[in-house]
């Protein structure tokens, strides 16, 4: 009997309500006891849907406040020093805390998880890190599950991934980083804990995610492996041992002899490896499929999948999606305005219970005709649809030059004539873009979404809130302005919103961070750009002052990235379709009398693979892509890209490739370790590292900001340095951000005179840290 089961369902809600309850708590508007009864509500109400799919276990421990990484260092006890908070006895207030930061103390860094567009809170450890225990939350949620009569198989993050992942800090500011995986025996001894109190309350099955296997590990890592799961062998449940994002085969003999009693396999991303495992797996041993896309949103094509997994329909095989639903929304039934072919198309999380239930059902010899004839017509219908091919958007790109990715000259011809254009000061101040998204303008774009405001009158507040963005820039002193984006929901729905080739939901949430969720467009087609999408409001802007107004734009990888993506053509070719359409837009820009152009890329580097052997290929097309679309301007006309959390040491030279005249990047959170490689490799251009985190309340003083700048120039020339904050201001208030600001103004005129009058900044002490690997942006 084939079983069926998830690694991990969404925690938002269908409606996004854990992300208001949590906001509710915040704002001190209800206590811990209704926040707690929300989570119970939202858990049961997925367990249930999980139950009446037919799948076999429900999964317990994929939930959390913020995030599951956090939700581990506090069941492990295992929380930054710093904030002196006692781990078993974790309150909700101090949980946040460690997320958001406080007054005393900044946030827990936070960054990508892998290649995807959800962020986890980095584990702070040091040499003297205890992992003795702390709050009792997964225990709880699993009794809960339990009273409710199901069947339960917890989820947690692997004791190896879980290292990995973490962040390396000495306690002295002068001692190197140690080694991480000194710390394995008790991280170990922790896991055995957990696994003796899993045991006692008769849990069979436990779902350790290891994803870091699909990474090139280092030797050391891999060989912990072995050593590690035999210390877990006999403590208590059964393991299923999860991997997915990328292919595992290259450890199919690890795997196979390790000793736990399942495997977990992205067949989605890397549908080649069942082959491998199931040439020679012990039929003693689990191997679970991840068959149903995890990660987008179209249906699956069940009789293609059917077909693949007939011969080994006898085998101990259990069916599951790629990897947890988390990544897309909770439920298609909710779209009413999607048209009924492209909602025929589409499968939410919800919908993938049932992909998986028909499967599983149909392996184990029930009739499921009637099914996969409803479903093989929804694949057919998208595929013969004309909705999804543009001849003339084919014409465009078989027409592509190198020229049309090259600037007119050389970056040090662009600087001079930029330089002469602007005649910016020493240490040039700018934003990321975005300034706080009020309750009013979130009120007015839903009037006027609905109809029941005026295009006059939008238009009209829209404008007055560009005015107030502005003139508060002005009093302020800021060299470069922003005009805002009060006009915008989000930084890739918006352009998606006027491209052709995208559809939209109205529930499609997915969590990006804590409780900042995201709408994904649907790119199902070709993409181009019918009419011009940001002129009237940047030209707006740029009239109510003397000083460069910078145009804001979303830059073609990030568009594609933090989309539900076309499935059935190259991502390249998707690419280099938004290029041109954001191309497009640039050159309008410029002819409108924009001299700076900035196209945001936070999500460069999120789409590299997590195989380096593939990095090349994808490096290659996504600078190429940009490129094109910011090499249509002239050399006077100064283009900006943006990139946040991320580490950029590994790809430098692809990010100097896309020759954008300035990058702003987020290295508050790092204390601008994340600044280091650019001056080893002597990045060419000029560089705005983040001197303040605007992911926290908290206000950065004035002394930390010019700390950051100091340190900055040590690694960059000044000359080539910018100050700005680490991202966009949407999500602050308007207090918090005229804060802040007028800090990182200060520092920056400290810094200016310092410079003025001893030709160098001041000196600081320096942090020492260990970089993670992975990063990303939560800018969206």
């Amino acid at each position: 009997m084939t079983t069926a089961h998830i690694t991990g369902f969404p925690r938002i809600g269908a409606q996004r309500e854990l992300k208001f309850a949590v906001e509710q708590f915040w704002k001190g508007e209800i206590d811990e006891s209704a926040l707690a009864q929300t989570g119970s509500c939202l858990r049961r109400q997925h367990w249930q849907w999980q139950k009446e799919a037919g799948l076999d276990f429900v999964a317990v421990g994929d939930f959390a406040w913020y995030d599951q990484m956090l939700n581990a260092s506090a069941l492990l006890g295992v929380l930054p020093v710093r904030f002196g908070f006692d781990a078993k006895n974790l309150s909700l207030k101090q949980y946040f805390e460690l997320a958001r930061g406080n007054v005393a103390q900044p946030a827990q860094e936070m960054t990508k998880w892998f290649d995807t567009n959800y962020h986890y809170l980095v584990p702070e450890l040091d040499e003297n890190s205890d992992f003795s225990g702390g709050v009792d939350w997964f225990f709880y949620e699993i009794e809960e599950a339990r009273s409710l009569g199901h069947t339960v198989k917890p989820v947690l993050p692997g004791p190896l991934t879980f290292l990995y992942l973490a962040k390396a800090k000495s306690e002295s500011k002068e001692q190197a980083a140690f080694d991480k995986l000194s710390l394995l025996p008790k991280v170990l001894k922790a896991y055995n804990r957990i696994l003796e109190r899993l045991a006692k309350l008769g849990v069979e099955w436990l779902q350790l995610d290891e994803p870091i296997l699909g990474l090139d590990l280092e030797s050391e890592w891999l060989a912990a492996f072995e050593p590690a799961y035999l210390s877990l062998a006999h403590t208590g449940p059964k393991i299923l041992l999860a991997t997915y994002f990328e292919s595992v085969s290259a450890h199919v003999a690890l795997l196979r002899d390790l000793p736990v009693a399942g495997v977990h396999l992205d067949l989605v991303r890397a549908p080649q490896q069942l082959d491998v495992f199931a040439a020679n797996w012990p039929s003693s041993k689990v191997l679970s499929l991840g068959v149903v896309d995890g990660r987008n949103i179209w249906v699956s094509d069940l009789s293609a999948i059917l077909a693949r997994l007939q011969a080994h329909r006898g085998s101990n095989i259990w069916l599951s999606a790629s990897c947890s639903l988390l990544h897309v929304p909770v439920d298609l039934a909710q779209e009413t305005k999607l048209d009924d072919e492209l909602k025929g198309w589409l499968a939410f999380a919800k919908q993938k219970l049932q992909e998986i239930s028909v499967l599983k059902r149909a392996l184990s010899g029930a009739d499921v005709s009637a099914e996969l004839a409803t479903n093989a017509a929804k694949v057919a219908s998208r595929k013969a649809s004309p909705r999804i091919h543009n001849p003339a958007v084919s014409a465009r790109i078989a027409a592509l030059s190198d020229a049309d990715a090259r600037r007119h000259a050389i970056f040090a011809t662009r600087q001079a004539e930029q330089r002469a254009r602007f005649n910016l000061p020493p240490l040039p101040t700018t934003t990321i873009g975005s300034f706080p998204q009020t309750k009013e303008i979130r009120a007015a774009r839903a009037a006027f979404k609905k109809g029941t405001l005026a295009e006059a009158d939008y238009i009209s507040q829209m404008q007055a809130e560009i005015r107030l963005a502005v003139d508060k820039q002005e009093a302020l002193g800021i060299d470069v302005l922003v005009h805002g984006e009060a006009e915008r929901n989000d930084m890739v729905e918006y352009f998606g919103e006027q491209l052709s080739g995208f559809a939209f939901t109205q529930f499609g949430w997915v969590q990006s961070y804590g409780s900042r969720c995201v709408k994904p467009p649907v790119l199902f087609g070709d993409v181009s750009r019918p009419t011009p999408m940001t002129v009237e409001w940047t030209q707006y802007a740029q009239s109510l002052t003397q000083k460069p107004m910078k145009g804001m734009l979303t830059g073609p990888v990030t568009i594609l990235q933090w989309s539900f993506v076309r499935d059935d053509q190259p991502r390249s070719v998707t690419t280099q379709q938004i290029a041109l359409a954001i191309r497009d837009e640039v050159v309008d820009l410029e002819t409108a009398g924009i001299g700076i152009i900035q196209i945001d890329e936070p999500a460069f580097r999120e789409g590299l693979p997590l195989k380096k052997s593939d990095w090349a290929a994808y490096l290659d097309w996504a600078a190429a892509a940009f490129r094109i679309s910011a090499s249509g301007v002239a050399n006077q006309t100064q283009i900006h890209t943006h990139m946040c959390y991320s580490e950029f040491n590994d790809i430098l030279p692809a990010i100097a490739a896309m020759d954008a005249d300035v990058i702003t990047i987020e290295t508050s959170r790092s204390d601008m370790e994340l600044l280091t490689g650019f001056g080893t490799f002597k990045y060419p251009n000029e560089v705005g590292p983040g001197v303040y985190d605007i992911h926290s309340p908290r206000i950065p003083p004035v002394e930390d900001m010019l700390r950051l700048i100091a340190k900055a120039a040590e690694v960059v020339p000044v000359e080539q340095l910018w100050v700005n904050p680490d991202c966009g201001l949407k999500t602050r208030n308007w207090p918090e951000t005229e804060a802040a600001l007028a800090n990182m103004l200060e520092a920056t005129r400290q810094a200016r005179q310092h410079l003025s009058e001893h030709g160098r900044l001041p000196e600081f002490a320096v942090l020492t840290t260990k970089s993670h690997l992975h990063g990303g942006c939560a800018c969206n």
